[in-house]
């Protein structure tokens, strides 16, 4: 069947664009394909930096016919009724349509019959349609037309069936051709499938694939490290950026001066790839970066690129020399001098300055670490240094480097070596696959930095809603989480809430909040459920862990994780899965009761009022498995807590076959109800089963 071909080719594209934009116009094609009656065979998008590129196969040549009834008003209805049926099915009078009759009475129909239209009028309608409405993050005018585009477009390139689909807008009318490479393809080049339109870019110096890109960038570049005994230190971030400012990428290496390397790798790394787009490189044998580093060019030089890398290494060096510069300069200033700075600096309007929010840190990690048996002196030194590098030359020419030069000019500084690892560390996890602090000091900076700001927010209301979340509190409350899980941290976080929120009220005064701070341990424990689920436990087995006997919330996060653990081992079990459902059995019937106002309320049971055996037997067990669990609980020994809730299967059973709870006797039914309360009550010492699903 046929194929359509379409591009789009323009001034050109950012390359941070490029990748949404491909799937965007993918995305566009296809609903407007699809919308039209079609069922396309594929629809692909490439994007390159001066180009978006369509190719749609297995198009018919004409729309299908659509068929359809369209059930109107009944006879005799509203004449606004009729008009607007008469509009939505596209006919001038009720002489154009039928009358059917059903049991309610007689009501027009319209039966419409659309011939399909030839397949290039309606792309072209198609592609004018994408075309204006194409979702460009920026998109600019020129000229003195109000077409919209991402760079002004140059050309539009549109064929179905292997001739052109005539259309135009914004001044450009379609055709046939593109162009190659800036620089290497001048010729014009015409093209009508994608057969032939592939090899002619290729031809031209144009790789239209971006991934075709980013493969050849990335195995050349590997290939000339070996080759030179180095090896290339991989970006997954820099490789599709560079892949889309070039169309024919070309791998190069380049120089620098060997003084250089008295900088920090990282300063290195941020010069090169922030301002120039360059991969570092590693040397195998001392670990470290090499004076050289990789370049993609956008030409196949003639000269083999030889001129091309003396400018790239001139520019290189004048980059690298500020970077020397601010380094050298900043080591001047010790981090404690620099302390004073940040109180001209504001964290949040409503919660005062970086400086104020280093005492609070300070002060809090005193707290941490004497709740947490840490060395004082060094938590405290972490914290009050921690932001210390925010007022730097380095950091403010490279924000991505914060903590990390603070480590090296707390370091060249002569601070200890855990201070400093912890100023680099009090940001970590910045990521789902960053890791976690490991050392003591580092853990304390860490979770001191981030309930600090999740109390500050909760705080003043600023809670996180739905997507939307601009103080990143979700990546602090995970990084709560996985701090205090890696390292198995005995925290009762709501004994910290007070000591945080008083910290606030000391600076910024008594009226200060509370706002939602109660809210914190709730949505801890959303962020908890989403975190333990993606490590594969279930949602429902999740929540039945979250609280204690009494229904409150659990603030132990070790805890909660050890009874999952317990949890989940035991309902993989016959009698956990059976104890499971004569839980539900229980709740239902007691749920029940509670509906008519028939519960009694706080009832004992009477021992004398157990006539059936199974009831006796039922509440034995009951007060042996209660106790055994109460104190395994409270030793946080879950599994004997579960082999105790264990026991109660038989008799529970017993007791739901043999022993009718809704007695006609009131007294009798009342302790047997009473009796499935306890039962209730027992198995709620290790876990909430009302939770659990299924």
């Amino acid at each position: 069947m046929p194929d359509l071909l379409l591009e789009l080719f323009s001034e050109e594209i950012p390359a941070r664009m490029q990748a949404r934009a491909g799937r965007e116009l993918e995305r566009m094609a296809n609903d407007k394909l699809i919308a039209a009656g079609y069922l396309p065979d594929g629809v692909k998008a490439f994007a390159g930096p001066r180009r978006l590129t369509l190719i749609a196969t297995g198009l018919p040549l004409r729309q299908p016919d659509r068929r359809e009834e369209k059930k109107g008003p009944r006879l005799g209805a509203p004449e606004k009724a009729i008009e607007g049926f008469l509009k939505s099915a596209g006919l001038s009078s009720l002489d154009a349509c039928e009358i059917a009759e059903d049991k309610k009475g007689r009501y027009y129909v319209a039966r419409i019959e659309e011939k399909g239209r030839e397949t290039s009028a309606v792309i072209a309608e198609a592609a004018s349609a994408i075309i204006r409405d194409f979702p460009w993050p920026k998109s600019m005018r020129w000229g003195d037309g109000d077409l919209r585009w991402v760079r002004p477009l140059k050309s539009i390139l549109c064929c179905f069936n292997d001739e052109i689909v005539p259309f135009e807008i914004g001044g450009v009318r379609s055709g046939d051709t593109t162009h190659g490479h800036r620089r290497c393809g001048i010729a014009p080049i015409h093209a009508r499938n994608f057969d032939k339109y592939v090899p002619a870019l290729t031809n031209a110096k144009v790789i239209l694939d971006a991934r075709a890109r980013e493969d050849m960038i990335a195995a050349d570049a590997k290939t000339l490290c070996e080759a030179q005994g180095l090896e290339l230190v991989e970006d997954a971030g820099l490789l599709p950026e560079v892949a889309g400012l070039a169309e024919w990428p070309v791998v190069m290496m380049g120089a620098f001066d060997e003084k250089f390397l008295a900088l920090p790798d990282e300063v290195l790394t941020a010069t090169m790839r922030g301002h120039q787009k360059y991969f570092s490189v590693k040397d195998p044998n001392t670990g470290r970066l090499a004076n050289r580093f990789v370049l993609v060019a956008n030409i196949d030089a003639k000269d083999g690129g030889e001129a091309m890398r003396a400018g790239y290494e001139r520019v290189l060096t004048a980059r690298l020399s500020d970077a020397w510069y601010l380094y050298r300069n900043d080591l001047k200033t010790p981090l404690e001098a620099r302390v004073k700075d940040l109180d001209r600096v504001t964290f949040f309007e409503a919660l005062g300055t970086i400086g104020q929010r280093v005492e609070r840190f300070e002060a809090l990690a005193g707290d941490l670490a004497r709740y947490m048996n840490v060395d004082l002196a060094s938590a405290r030194r972490a914290a009050r240094l921690s932001k210390a590098d925010l007022v730097t030359g380095m950091v403010y020419e490279f924000p991505e480097l914060q903590g990390i030069m603070g480590r090296y000019y707390a370091l060249a500084q002569n601070e200890t070596a855990e201070t400093a690892d912890a100023i680099r560390d009090h940001y970590k996890p910045v990521g789902a696959d960053d890791d976690t602090p490991r050392a003591p000091v580092s853990i304390v900076a860490a979770l001191a930095e981030k309930l600090d700001v999740l109390h500050g927010f909760f705080a003043i209301g600023e809670l996180p809603t739905g997507s939307k979340d601009p103080f990143a509190l979700r990546r602090a409350g995970l990084g709560v989480i996985r701090i205090i899980l890696d390292n198995g941290l005995r925290i009762r976080l709501n004994e910290l809430k007070d000591g945080a929120l008083q910290l606030y009220r000391n600076q910024l005064g008594a009226s200060f909040g509370p706002g939602a701070v109660d809210e914190i341990l709730p949505f801890l424990h959303e962020r908890l459920k989403v975190h333990l689920k993606e490590k594969g436990h279930r949602f429902d087995v999740v929540d039945a862990a979250l609280s204690k006997a009494d229904g409150a919330r659990e603030d132990d996060l070790v805890l909660i994780v050890g009874k999952l653990e317990a949890l989940e081992a035991f309902l993989k079990t016959d009698d956990g899965a059976n104890l499971a459902a004569g839980y539900k059995r229980a709740a239902n019937i007691v749920k029940a009761e509670a509906k008519k106002g028939a519960l009694p309320k706080g009832a004992e049971i009477a021992q004398g009022a157990l006539v059936q055996a199974e009831e006796k037997s039922l509440f034995n067990a009951m007060e042996a498995a209660e106790k055994v669990a109460r104190v395994a609980v409270e030793g946080e020994k879950f599994e004997t807590a579960m082999a105790a809730l264990a026991s109660l299967r038989a008799p529970i059973d017993a007791f739901f076959e043999k022993v009718t709870v809704n007695a006609d006797d009131a007294k009798l039914r009342a302790n047997r109800l009473a009796i499935l309360q306890k039962f209730i009550s027992a198995t709620a010492r290790v876990a909430d089963l009302s939770k659990l699903e299924g």
